[in-house]
C-alpha cells in the first residue's frame, strides 16, 4: 500500500518552510499491518524516500519473508529507540534547524511511549526543530472501505461462525435429549473449538454466552450458570482468518418460548431485516442505525436498546465508521458493517440478532448465512 506521508501530515502552514522532512510512525498492529503486510510486533516507519520495519528476534525471519517493499530491522534497545537511530541514519546530514514533523497515532500511543519519542528525537536529531503531528483516524481512513480481497476473506471468516452456529445447534439438541445440564461456560468453550477445527486462526473477540436473565445484559461473561428450560440463551462470537475478523449474534430459546419471548424476539428480527433491506451506500450511518430503531421505538420499547446499530470489521473487530445515532459519515459502497439491533429488558432477558453486511451501491450483501427464524430446542 503507497500512502503519500507529506500529503497526509501536511497543513497550510508548512508551505513556506524551506527545510522540511516528514517522518510516519505506525503504531497499531492493524495499520501497521494495512500499510506494509507485516503481522507482528514492532514499529512502521516511512520517510519521504525510505519505508522501514523495526521488528524484534521471534518476528525478524517472518517479516522479511511476507514483506516486499520495506527494509526489515532487529530492534536494539527498544522499538522506538531503534526506528528513530536508523531513521536519523537514513536522514544523512541535516542543516541545523531544519524542521522535521513527526507523524504518530495519538489515539493508540500511550502518553509513556509519546514521551519517549519526544525525548528520542531530540537525541537523534539534535540541531533539528522537531515537531509532532497527530494523525488522528487519519490512517484508520484506509481501512474503512475494504478491497475484493478483505471482503472474501471476511466473508470465509463468517462462515465459519456460520458452520460453527450448526455445530452448537446440534449440542444443544444432544444435550437436551439426554438430559445433559450445559452451563454457559462450556457453550462458550464449544464454539470457539469448533471455529478453530474449521480452520479459524483465533477468535476475534472473547466469545459471549448468556442465558436467562443474564441475556439482558449485552456484554454478559459467560459463567457457571446452568441453562434452564425457557431460558434466551445469546451467543455472540466471531472468529480470524488471515488477520480479518467475522462477528455474529444468535439468540434461541432453551425449550418452548412464551408468548413474551415470541413477541420480543420478531420484533427484533423485523427490525433487523427491515434495516438491511432497506440501507445503502450515500445514507449516513445515523440514518441506517433509524430504520432499525424506529420499529423498536414505535413498539414501545426504544429504551430497552441502548447501543448502536452496527460497526465496522475488518483487521479489528470494531472499526469505523458506524450505524449509530451519533455517526453522520456517509457510507459507501464495500464498507463491511454488522447489523445488530437488540432488547434487554432487565429481570427479563434479552435479545440480539447480529449479520455481516457488505454495503453496496443499491443495497447491501448479507454474508451471514445461518438462520434467523426463532429456534426453540424442544
Amino acid at each position: 500500500m503507497i500512502i503519500d506521508i507529506e500529503e497526509l501530515i501536511k497543513k497550510p502552514e508548512d508551505a513556506d518552510a524551506s527545510e522540511l522532512r516528514y517522518m510516519l510512525i505506525a503504531s497499531s498492529p492493524a495499520n501497521m499491518r494495512k500499510i506494509s503486510g507485516f503481522t507482528g510486533e514492532g514499529l512502521v516507519c516511512l520517510m519521504e524516500n525510505e519505508r522501514f520495519i523495526v521488528t524484534d528476534s521471534r518476528y525478524t525471519i517472518a517479516a522479511k519473508n511476507e514483506i516486499k517493499d520495506f527494509e526489515v530491522y532487529e530492534m536494539s534497545g527498544g522499538y522506538m529507540r531503534t526506528v528513530l537511530k536508523i531513521a536519523a541514519q537514513k536522514s544523512g546530514i541535516l542543516s541545523e534547524g531544519t524542521k522535521i514533523i513527526i507523524g504518530f497515532e495519538d489515539t493508540k500511543m500511550t502518553m509513556s511511549s509519546f514521551n519517549q519519542m519526544k525525548m528520542l528525537s531530540l537525541i537523534n536529531f539534535p540541531k533539528c526543530n522537531i515537531s509532532f503531528r497527530p494523525l488522528e483516524a487519519k490512517l484508520d481512513a484506509f481501512r474503512r472501505v475494504k478491497t475484493v480481497e478483505e471482503i472474501e476473506i471476511i466473508t470465509r471468516a463468517e462462515k465459519i461462525g456460520d458452520m460453527a452456529f450448526d455445530k452448537i445447534m446440534e449440542y444443544f439438541k444432544k444435550s437436551r435429549a439426554s438430559g445433559k445440564k450445559i452451563t454457559e461456560r462450556e457453550i462458550s468453550a464449544r464454539i470457539e473449538f469448533y471455529m478453530k477445527e474449521l480452520g479459524a486462526d483465533k477468535t476475534s473477540f472473547d466469545t459471549i454466552v448468556a442465558s436467562g436473565l443474564h441475556s439482558a445484559m449485552p456484554h454478559a461473561v459467560p459463567t457457571d450458570k446452568v441453562i434452564e428450560d425457557g431460558d434466551f440463551v445469546t451467543m455472540d462470537f466471531g472468529c480470524m482468518v488471515e488477520g480479518y475478523c467475522s462477528d455474529m449474534t444468535r439468540t434461541i430459546v432453551y425449550g418452548r418460548a412464551s408468548d413474551k419471548q415470541k413477541k420480543i424476539y420478531n420484533l427484533v428480527l423485523r427490525a433487523q431485516q427491515h434495516a438491511i433491506d432497506n440501507l445503502h451506500a450515500g445514507m449516513t450511518g445515523s440514518e441506517i442505525d433509524e430504520l432499525a430503531r424506529k420499529i423498536i421505538r414505535d413498539e414501545g420499547y426504544g429504551d430497552y436498546f441502548g447501543h448502536s446499530l452496527g460497526h465496522s470489521v475488518g483487521l479489528e473487530i470494531h472499526e469505523n465508521p458506524n450505524f449509530s445515532v451519533n455517526c453522520n459519515d456517509i457510507i459507501e459502497p464495500d464498507m463491511v458493517i454488522t447489523v445488530e439491533p437488540g432488547i434487554y429488558i432487565e429481570n427479563f432477558g434479552g435479545v440480539r440478532i447480529e449479520d455481516v453486511v457488505v454495503v453496496k451501491e443499491d443495497g447491501c450483501v448479507d454474508i451471514t448465512e445461518s438462520s434467523k427464524g426463532l429456534i426453540e430446542i424442544v
